[in-house]
């Protein structure tokens, strides 16, 4: 398989040759054709295992008086990544559990992976939530409270402990050395984000805002009602024409970057405002495999429910060469990669375009490169801080396609 391999004197280089109770207002959504309920059948077990040491949460200090700090507001909600308001059903949740625990005299505590409430009050909301979720007969709202709870969870367990930009622990926090690039206007990333990766530490999704800003790569968490809808209205906008997933589907022959049709682009005008309407749109799945076939099918349901086609367009990459990030968060194929080094391969393709030359793609999927670079070495530091391994066993035997 050919390599886009970046030039030498890139800031990119370097990432290269490394690598050789019910919840207030839970809605329902436009009627879909199946259940949804994969995401709770599938645990992923496998690959969440593979990381835990990297997330999990030292218990005696995760979530220390994370209630101390009362309900969400709609500003901490922002902080950690996103411009809308804080989305009703998790602010239900988390309001449940602080009166839970204003009932119980019990303070909270969270640790491990995914900050996992613990201790005798963990015993009793497990009972508690589970009752409400088999209340709820409506599939579409068993998936807006699993991804409520999941969200919920994570604030409070953060609180404290995570920096609010980058997700990792604050005494190793990477922001300062993250340097703005400007995405082409003409494009918009979309992060469908599933719950379990939210403020996950070796998320690389993440980078993708904290290189080009929440409204050119905007992060939309799957079953979430309110986010899912801000996405679609953002589709309809723009039109069936300029929407496409990043996703080697295998039920159809995907497009390439080649592919694509960027109707109303005017060479000859402003670089940065060179189109007649709405940007195209990228919608990146973020989550590992097993979840990425959940946010692929949910998306696939709604585009048929709005538009009536059967496929989504996806596009797939030629060019694609192993991430960093396999040396921390292997991949099960190398002809896989994490969600930010899809973005830049993305960026890397549309730079090949001879039409498209003049919009600084490079140096825009070299910042992402380099981000990557960052996360990594903040990751492999604080590992080597607290004794563990900075390798990982292989997870796939099988060469590129």
């Amino acid at each position: 398989m050919l390599a886009l391999i970046p030039p030498v004197s890139s800031i990119g280089a370097l990432a290269f040759h490394r690598s050789l109770p019910v919840p207030l207002l839970l809605r329902r959504a436009p009627p879909l054709a199946r259940s949804l309920m994969a995401f709770s059948t599938d645990p992923a077990a496998v690959e969440e295992k593979v990381e835990a040491e990297d997330e999990a949460l030292p218990t005696a200090v995760a979530g220390a008086g994370a209630g101390d700090w009362g309900d969400v507001s709609h500003e901490e909600w922002r902080r950690w990544g996103t411009s809308s308001p804080l989305p009703a059903a998790v602010a239900g949740v988390i309001h449940e559990l602080l009166e839970m625990e204003a009932a119980a005299g019990e303070k909270m505590r969270f640790g491990g992976v995914g900050s996992k409430l613990k201790g005798n009050f963990k015993d009793v909301e497990d009972k508690k939530h589970r009752a409400v979720y088999e209340r709820l007969a409506d599939s579409d709202q068993k998936l807006q409270y699993f991804s409520a709870r999941q969200i919920g969870c994570r604030l409070l367990g953060c609180r404290g402990y995570l920096c609010q930009k980058c997700w990792l622990p604050t005494e190793d926090c990477m922001c300062t050395n993250i340097v703005p690039c400007n995405l082409w206007k003409g494009m918009k990333f979309w992060l469908y984000m599933h719950p379990k990766d939210f403020l996950r530490q070796n998320n690389t999704g993440k980078l993708l805002w904290q290189v080009f800003g929440i409204q050119a790569a905007q992060l939309c968490l799957f079953g979430i009602q309110e986010h899912e809808d801000i996405m679609w209205d953002a589709f309809q906008s723009s039109g069936k024409g300029k929407i496409s997933v990043l996703y080697p589907n295998k039920s159809t022959t995907p497009k390439s970057v080649k592919d694509l049709e960027f109707d109303g682009l005017s060479l000859t005008a402003d670089l940065h405002e060179s189109l007649q309407d709405e940007p195209f749109n990228f919608v990146l799945l973020d989550g590992t495999w097993s979840n990425s076939a959940a946010l692929y099918r949910r998306l696939k349901e709604r585009w048929t429910a709005i538009w009536g086609d059967e496929d989504i367009p996806c596009i797939s990459l030629s060019t694609l060469s192993a991430s960093v990030m396999h040396k921390l968060r292997p991949q099960p194929a190398w002809d896989r990669t994490c969600t930010a080094a899809a973005a830049a391969g993305l960026l890397w393709e549309l730079n090949l375009r001879p039409e498209l030359s003049a919009f600084e793609f490079e140096k825009q999927a070299e910042a992402v490169e380099c981000s990557l670079d960052i996360l990594l070495d903040a990751l492999t530091a604080r590992r080597v801080r607290l004794g563990r391994s900075i390798t990982r066993k292989q997870r796939h035997n099988r060469n590129c396609i």
